[in-house]
Formats: C-alpha cells, sequence, structure tokens
C-alpha cells in the first residue's frame, strides 16, 4: 500500500507520523519527503486504510491523506526506463569494473540475440546486469577508464555496430560509462538524410519536354527494377537528381541513399570511403576500424558519380564486388555481404574510353544494365521558362527578396542562349540575376550582365585562338577590340567601362583611338 500525506510545514511531523505508523506495528519499504508531502510505501498489512487515515488524522497539521498508486521516485523511475525502451539504440550502463549496471529494452534483445547467433544459451535478464560487458560483447574497453569519448565498430548477431562509449564522472573520478550501440544501417539513414533534407522524387525532375518526359517514364519503370543503372549526360544536368529520384520511387526508399564522387578522392581515400578499413589498416586508422559506404547504404543505394574518373584498380575491385556484392574491408580478413543497389553516372563517353583501353569493357557491362540519358538544356529549350520561375523562387527565398518578374525579353535572351554549363549554369545566372536586380523585375540588360560575368572572357579567348593571327601586337589588338566592344553594350560609357576593367578613364579613351573604335 503506498500513501500521500498532505500536512503543514512544521517541525517534528515526520517523527510524529512515523510514530503513529509504528504503533499500528506496520512495515514501512520505503518513505519520501517533500515540502508538505509525505509519502510512504507500507508492506503488506491486514489493517485497512480508514483505519491508517484514522490515525493520521489524528496528528497535528496532517490535512488529508490518501493511496496512490506508486511513490515520486517510483514514477520517474518508471518514465525514465519507458524513455530509455522507446529508444531504438541499444544502450548498456556499466560500472568502473566494466560490468553491466543496467540496460534498455533493445540492449536486452541485442544482447540475447547475440548469445543465439554463437550457438549459446542466452542468459537471463537478471543475469546480465553483473556480467561483464567483454563476455557479452567482442568489446574493447579500456581499464582504467578514460575520461574522453571513444568509438569503435563492433558485429553483434552477424550485424555491423558502432559502440560509442562515454565515460560518466563523478567528483572528478571514473564512476563508469554508458555504451551506445548504433546500427550501421540506421546510420546511413541519418547520413542520407543529412545529405539532403528534401526528397527529391521524380515530380522534382522540372520540365514538359519529349526528353524529360521520357527519362521520368524510364526512371519509373526502372525503379522497379533492382538492377544496375547508368546515368549518362553533360556536367550539370542533373544526374544525381535523377539518381535520387530512382531510389526514391524504389521499394529500397526507406534505406539510406549515399553518394560519392569518384573523381573527388584519391585513389586509397576512395578505396576505403566505399569498402571501409579495419583496425591497423593503415597509419592513423581511427581505432575499431571504420564503415564504408556500401556497410553504410545496407538495404538502399550507392550513387558513384563520375565513375569514369574510377582508376583501374578500384575499376577491377568494383567489378569484383559486383559480381556477388562480397567483399572485405581494408586491411580485414571477414567477408561481408552488401545488399545494395549501384547506380553509376558520367559525362564521358564509355565506348570511347573502352576503345582506349581507359575503361574496362566488362564493368561497363555490369554497371550499364540499364541506361538512363539526362538531355542537355541546349536541347530542351522549352522548358527553360519552367526552370527560370522554378531558381527565381528559389534565389529570392534564400535572399528574402521579393520575387522578381522575368520579364518577355529577358525570357527570349534566356531561351536562345546554348547554355553549355547546363542547368547548374542557368541557376547560377539567375542568382547572380536576382542579386543584382536587388528584387526589381529581370530585365534582358540584367541577364547580359550575369551572362558576360560567366562568359566573358572564355568568349574573348577562343574568339583570338580561332583567328590566325600574325604576330603578338596583332593579337593583342584584336583581343581588347573584341573585349571593348563585348562589355560597353552593358558599360556604356567610358568611364563605366574603365571602373569595370579597373583602368583609368584616359586609357580606355586611348585604346578607342588606337583601334579606331567608334562607341
Amino acid at each position: 500500500m503506498r500513501i500521500e500525506i498532505a500536512s503543514e510545514d512544521r517541525i517534528g511531523i515526520s517523527q510524529e507520523i512515523l510514530a503513529a505508523l509504528t504503533l499500528l506495528k506496520l512495515d514501512i519499504s520505503a518513505m519520501e519527503v517533500a515540502t508538505q508531502r509525505i509519502f510512504v510505501h507500507l508492506a503488506f498489512t491486514d489493517i485497512s486504510f480508514a483505519d491508517i487515515e484514522k490515525a493520521l488524522l489524528g496528528i497535528l497539521g496532517v490535512n488529508n491523506c490518501r493511496t496512490i498508486d506508486s511513490l515520486p521516485a517510483e514514477s520517474r523511475e518508471r518514465h525514465l526506463r519507458a524513455l530509455l525502451n522507446r529508444l531504438p539504440d541499444a544502450i548498456i550502463d556499466i560500472d568502473e569494473s566494466a560490468c553491466v549496471m543496467a540496460l534498455n529494452l533493445a540492449g536486452e534483445k541485442l544482447l540475447i540475440a547475440h548469445q543465439k547467433s554463437k550457438g549459446v544459451d542466452p542468459i537471463s535478464v537478471t543475469k546480465l546486469k553483473g556480467s561483464q560487458v567483454t563476455s557479452l560483447l567482442d568489446i574493447e574497453i579500456e581499464q582504467p577508464l578514460l575520461d574522453k569519448v571513444s568509438s569503435q565498430s563492433i558485429d553483434i548477431a552477424g550485424q555491423s555496430y558502432i559502440a560509442e562509449i562515454s565515460p560518466i564522472s563523478e567528483n572528478e573520478s571514473n564512476s563508469g560509462a554508458v555504451i551506445s550501440l548504433k546500427s550501421i544501417s540506421r546510420l546511413g539513414r541519418q547520413i542520407a538524410i543529412i545529405q539532403t533534407r528534401d526528397e527529391q522524387g521524380i515530380d522534382h525532375i522540372i520540365g514538359h519536354s519529349a526528353s524529360i518526359q521520357l527519362l521520368k517514364e524510364q526512371t519509373t519503370r526502372f525503379a522497379e527494377l533492382d538492377l544496375p543503372v547508368l546515368i549518362n549526360g553533360e556536367t550539370g544536368t542533373g544526374k544525381e537528381l535523377v539518381a535520387r529520384a530512382l531510389h526514391n520511387a524504389s521499394y529500397r526508399h526507406r534505406a539510406p541513399f549515399l553518394a560519392v564522387n569518384c573523381a573527388a578522392l584519391p585513389e586509397h581515400l576512395l578505396e576505403s570511403e566505399l569498402f571501409g578499413y579495419a583496425t591497423g589498416a593503415f597509419t592513423g586508422a581511427q581505432k575499431g576500424g571504420k564503415p564504408g559506404l556500401f556497410e553504410l547504404a545496407e538495404g538502399g543505394t550507392v550513387f558513384l558519380d563520375e565513375i569514369a574518373e574510377m582508376s583501374p584498380y578500384l575499376q577491377a575491385k568494383l567489378l569484383r564486388f559486383l559480381q556477388d556484392f562480397k567483399y572485405r574491408r581494408l586491411g580485414g580478413t571477414k567477408e561481408l555481404h552488401a545488399n545494395v543497389r549501384i547506380v553509376s553516372a558520367t559525362h564521358q563517353n564509355l565506348l570511347t574510353m573502352i576503345a582506349k583501353q581507359q575503361f574496362r569493357e566488362d564493368l561497363f557491362y555490369r554497371l550499364n544494365v540499364l541506361n538512363l540519358s539526362s538531355p542537355p538544356l541546349r536541347e530542351r529549350s522549352e522548358d527553360i521558362a519552367l526552370l527560370a520561375e522554378h531558381f527565381v523562387i528559389l534565389a529570392a527565398n534564400q535572399m528574402n527578396l521579393q520575387q522578381p518578374m522575368i520579364d518577355r525579353a529577358a525570357m527570349q535572351l534566356l531561351v536562345s542562349f546554348p547554355w553549355p554549363g547546363n542547368i547548374r549554369e542557368l541557376q547560377n545566372v539567375l542568382f547572380r540575376a536576382v542579386a543584382l536586380n536587388g528584387g526589381e523585375n529581370i530585365s534582358s540588360q540584367g541577364i547580359s550582365i550575369a551572362l558576360a560575368q560567366f562568359t566573358q572572357n572564355e568568349t574573348s579567348i577562343d574568339a583570338v585562338i580561332e583567328n590566325e593571327v600574325s604576330n603578338w601586337a596583332s593579337a593583342q589588338a584584336q583581343f581588347e577590340r573584341k573585349l571593348i566592344t563585348e562589355l560597353y553594350p552593358h558599360y556604356p560609357t567610358t568611364r563605366k567601362l574603365a571602373e569595370r576593367l579597373q583602368v583609368s578613364h584616359n586609357k580606355i579613351a586611348m585604346k578607342l583611338r588606337q583601334l579606331d573604335i567608334k562607341l
């Protein structure tokens, strides 16, 4: 029986209540005292609550009493236990000797499953407490416990986990630690969420042109087929967006989507990024090893961007992996199996590279089971208006500006431009135009200025190279003439042109006379 007693705040009232309960020969299991509240847990008794209440109300200052389901400490412990049991990660509390003191429901289930996987009879939950955690798991616990957080990779019941060990310090001395066991697959999903916070599905591919409609239809159809996909397309055409849409439309959409650019990392780093590494694989390797993308993306999709930039050594290793999806961590001996879908992309012609022996033909056929083509922007000019509107809204929101409109002349200029940088270049130009306009409507002059910032140097240099010149002086003169005539419409006075080129006004005037340019 548990009782709550409400009383006045008077010195000695607690002793009088204890004395009254003692006279009734009641066994007190626990007692908590708070301001004007006393909570008592009475062991089994034949005395009725009415008799206890009568005895307590006879004490001066006791206002009332009632039965309750649990004492405050019991209620707090129950809520804490419920909170810990709701956590998906296994939590194990150990003392300074690395013996288990407490664990949540996920921890209990995981340890019991691990014992079963080893072919031994699982011990009871009560016997788990007090056992050495090193006898239950293949985990390294430094003794004495160091006052710093550490992590290591371990295998439990045939699955990979990251064990994070956080010491607990009291009075400047370690009194134990908390071990948090994070599933590699859950960790992969968290990384995927960090990589992109927006769900990018097939509907996020903007456009109504025939080539985009075909791309959407093929992506939808290929999403149902759990086969490797190779995405071809020029730089800036949105190949990663297509890959994410393919993943999100597949049955793997709840699992991670992890991407790596094969051109961005040197060979040894890319190898460890893909396959992970074991303890001591190389100097500076993280203790406990590190899982690779194939391990982190369990059940999901790995996107290999710029696959043509992969070294011959890694091409051979990737080919071996694609045969049965089995691999070993770098420096490891244990064979692992990955349940992942491989989607790759390139802007290069792999058949040409194969002919030059720069890419493995057998790997090409492994990757190119299904093929998608992301069309360049110049071949889908009817989609430019939709894309431009989307990027203008995006830019205005990011810059906290009022959404500007694009006038007809500006839109015609956007549609007629060849866009060698494709969608990425269009986005950059429109972001620059919105920033320069300051929220006002975007005119053709605003687009021209934004375009000039990206293209003027390349255009001028190409023009000089393509023309046959007799000497350095004539080449320089041609370049200066091209530069001045192209920039003048955007900076229509000699003073503005001088400021743009960061030279004196007199120098611009002199060049105009030398080159006989009439502006």
